[in-house]
């Protein structure tokens, strides 16, 4: 590629995608990267949400997709290269709390479930991307994947939703190292009660470690929208490999 295509390259906005774009974070997470310039697809299985948080925003592409299905998640990828060409940054989001309850009263089926979203899910938009971002040309790009605290802590009686996330954190290692050599950084944003829908129940009170349920505290989610910007913003010879945002005085640190 020559100086001139080089440049046009870099003068162009920025392609996203962004899984689970529907609500929640994933809505917050969208529409950041609509307002600062970037072209983002809006990945997720209601079409109806996933328009309502396009909004008829001229850079916003709207692809229903099925993170669990590989068929799905291929044309998600062929539908962005089609349009624009290449994929800059990935946002895996799409994800579900899964089932409640100790080990021995998770049903297989919800077990199951839960890893094949949350950590398949992860698995086959990061391939696609990775596989993009591979061939392109200026090559490379950026993976951010959604962990939680859980990838450090759990949660009483939420192992499927723990193990899925401890997962993560060790896919988003071996991205980092695999992607080295085609200038693919991945890094891993680690979120503790940002206000959403999953995350509602909280306000009411959340099962302790020590057996009682307390009120916890929330944040907007709209400062990990920023914090996200923030980690797609970056050049690629720069990562943030992971940041653990949180309200402050959650019941994270200290004894449990």
């Amino acid at each position: 590629m020559g100086t001139t295509d080089a440049v046009q390259v870099a003068a162009t906005p920025a392609a996203a995608v962004v899984t689970g774009a529907g609500s929640g974070l994933g809505r917050a997470i969208t529409r950041e990267l609509l307002d600062h310039g970037y072209r983002v697809a809006l990945a997720g299985r209601n079409a109806a949400t996933l328009a309502e948080t396009a909004n008829d925003h001229p850079g916003a592409l709207v692809v229903p997709a099925d993170v669990t299905d590989p068929e799905s998640v291929r044309a998600l990828f062929a539908a962005v290269l089609d349009a624009w060409g290449r994929v800059d940054v990935l946002v895996n989001n799409a994800g579900t709390f899964g089932p409640v309850g100790n080990l021995d009263e998770i049903a297989f089926e919800d077990w199951t479930a839960t890893l094949t979203t949350n950590v398949t899910g992860y698995y086959l938009c990061a391939a696609e991307a990775m596989r993009a971002m591979r061939k392109q040309r200026p090559h490379g790009g950026r993976i951010i994947n959604n962990g939680s605290i859980s990838a450090y802590v759990p949660r009483p009686g939420t192992a499927a939703y723990t193990t899925t996330k401890h997962a993560i954190t060790g896919l988003t290692k071996s991205i980092s190292l695999d992607g080295r050599p085609d200038n693919i950084a991945c890094g891993q944003i680690d979120i503790g009660n940002a206000a959403t829908d999953m995350t509602h129940g909280f306000a009411a009170g959340a099962r302790q470690a020590d057996g009682t349920t307390k009120q916890e505290p929330t944040f907007d989610a709209r400062h990990v929208a920023e914090a996200v910007r923030h980690m797609a913003d970056l050049p690629l010879n720069a990562n943030v490999q992971f940041m653990t945002l949180m309200a402050t005085t959650m019941p994270y640190i200290g004894r449990g």
